[in-house]
């Protein structure tokens, strides 16, 4: 894998750390900006709007801009957005810190992911923009548990000051490591636009709601889970997240060699298995040592579903994939707003704790129903005509002194399965 992967890995850790962060440090903003914890909960939902809002608006705007250019300009806003909050005198600046942070957040993903895939080869595409996401499972392993620590220790405002570090870090690696890459001639916005209308595209961005909203619908809510259902003290906490993480680690790694040999079926059967660990978690949840193997697989089989949604979008996408994969985040971040938002009337109703559990499993499956609907509609495609990840764009060539020397010049075909 070129080393390039591995500075959209370090920036995708840092992005993913400031956006799960903010879950264990509420009670700390809240305690020290003089507000209540649900009132400090809104920082959550201003990054989710950022990120929402600004896919498709930041990737419009950068349609015509150098790839490697606009990552490094989408960093950049990372940070300053990080520094802000880091920096901010009183919750409403807070709140817009967190809002400005979260802008860049889709655009980064979708722009890197087409950026990963055309760094190597035929059949491999998939595994490189699973190793791009590594670095946001990495962040739930490592980086969430290190920064709660810190910011329950140092202040929270020493968490964000360290993102914004990792920011800047990511940013050299950016621009060392990445080769530069031409927009495609023919990119523009319409063009974009055009692609973001494809059913198939929408059927997989509308799979990507309902079905990781399943997963969030459970997230949101394990701390409490973990105290009140499996038993454990407050002290575990830090632990039961982190294990969430490695299964997230896991299904990455699992993700994109399965993806790249069969997509749908690895879509279908990672949803499948989300739905059945869903429908299980409330019936081994207070047995603990069973409980924290559903906590594993949830995680695992969770974000199994993220690679082959991203590489579906962008394979249907065709020859605009960057709005689509960008928008695919904006999916998710749905996702979990929706998931959260479900799983909290399950617990008010007074379901128990365990409730959203089952409330994810029907999302899981909701989203299972939407794939498969997908994919029958799509299986009387021109079996000559595959859909490819940014057809008929060039790869960095070797006519340029600062393109990079190694990077293939074919254009890759989509994974075998789509």
């Amino acid at each position: 894998m070129p080393l390039a992967l591995l500075a959209l890995a370090v920036s995708a850790f840092g992005i993913g750390t400031t956006e799960f962060v903010m879950m264990g440090l509420l009670p700390n903003v809240a305690d020290d900006l003089d507000t209540s914890v649900p009132t400090a909960g809104y920082l959550v939902s201003a990054y989710a709007i950022g990120v929402v809002l600004g896919a498709p608006l930041l990737t419009g705007l950068g349609s015509r801009v150098p790839r490697k250019k606009m990552l490094l300009l989408l960093m950049a806003l990372f940070t300053v957005g990080n520094l802000a909050s880091a920096l901010a005198p009183d919750f409403g600046w807070l709140l817009a810190g967190r809002f400005l942070a979260g802008l860049p957040h889709g655009a980064f993903f979708g722009v890197g992911a087409v950026v990963a895939a055309r760094l190597v080869s035929e059949g491999r595409q998939a595994r490189a923009v699973a190793t791009m996401f590594l670095g946001l499972t990495v962040a739930n392993i490592v980086g969430v548990p290190a920064a709660t620590l810190l910011g329950q220790h140092l202040g929270w405002r020493a968490t964000f000051l360290v993102v914004a570090v990792i920011g800047l870090a990511a940013m050299a690696a950016l621009a060392r490591l990445v080769p530069r890459i031409p927009v495609e001639a023919h990119q523009d916005v319409r063009r974009e636009l055009r692609a973001l209308g494809n059913r198939q595209v929408l059927l997989g961005l509308l799979t990507a709601v309902f079905g990781f909203a399943g997963v969030f619908a459970v997230y949101s809510y394990l701390s409490a889970m973990t105290t009140k259902a499996m038993g454990f003290g407050e002290s575990s906490v830090t632990l039961v997240l982190a294990l969430f993480g490695i299964g997230m680690t896991l299904g990455a790694l699992a993700a994109g060699p399965l993806t790249d040999r069969a997509l749908r079926p690895t879509l279908y059967g990672s949803l499948g298995a989300l739905a059945v660990v869903l429908v299980t978690f409330p019936f081994t949840v207070h047995v603990q040592w069973a409980a924290l193997l559903m906590v594993v697989l949830l995680g695992g089989v969770g974000f199994m579903t993220t690679t082959p949604l991203q590489m579906l979008v962008m394979n249907k996408a065709k020859d605009a994939p960057t709005l689509a994969s960008a928008s695919n985040h904006s999916a998710f971040n749905l996702a979990n707003a929706g998931g959260a938002w479900l799983g909290g009337v399950a617990i008010a109703a007074g379901w128990g704790w365990t409730s959203p559990a089952l409330v994810g499993a029907v999302l899981a499956v909701i989203g299972l129903a939407i794939a498969a609907t997908a994919g029958f509609l799509d299986r009387d495609r021109d079996p000559e005509k595959p859909s490819r990840v940014v057809a008929g764009a060039p790869r960095p060539t070797t006519h340029k002194p600062t393109d990079s020397p190694h990077s293939p010049s074919t254009t890759p075909s989509s994974p075998s399965g789509v």
